[in-house]
């Protein structure tokens, strides 16, 4: 059972951030594994964005779509993430944002378990490595984007 979490300093603003983490249909242009994406339904209501979409990950010979239901809270400036279909077994993913006078920290944590054992596993063992690459991915997007408007 894969677990790992990230934390990092982005120099950007908080809703900036947030747009860009929501905006999953962008997600196979930047994030590395992230081979494809599909959004079924987004809903915004008062302080909440709920959002169905399909990720599509995968690396050299394995590649799998599975479905999450993403929770965006306004007011406690989270991202919950579980998975509702697909290859997992269970998925957890929170997001946290808080904003700072250098930037917006991100609190990024991942659980999840892989039918397969077997892939399992593999996945324990290269986790970490791959959760930083993806923040690295954020990281460098957010950079790439928000610091040609700013300018």
């Amino acid at each position: 059972m894969p677990k790992a979490s990230v934390t990092r300093l982005i120099e950007c603003k908080k809703e900036q951030l947030i747009d860009l983490v929501l905006n999953i249909e962008k997600y196979p242009e930047f994030v590395p594994f992230c081979l494809g994406s599909r959004v079924y339904e987004r809903n915004t209501e008062a302080n909440q964005t709920l959002i169905i979409a399909d990720l599509t990950i995968g690396k050299g010979p394995f590649k799998d779509t599975y479905k999450s239901d993403v929770q965006f809270n306004k007011k406690t400036s989270t991202i919950k993430v579980t998975n509702i279909g697909g290859p997992l077994r269970y998925l957890e993913n929170n997001w946290k944002f808080t904003e700072s006078d250098n930037g917006t920290e991100i609190l990024f944590d991942i659980d999840f378990e892989i039918e397969n054992k077997f892939l399992n596993i593999v996945m324990t063992k290269s986790f970490q490595y791959g959760l930083n690459k993806i923040a690295d991915a954020f990281q460098k997007r957010a950079h790439d984007l928000y610091r040609t408007i700013e300018n």
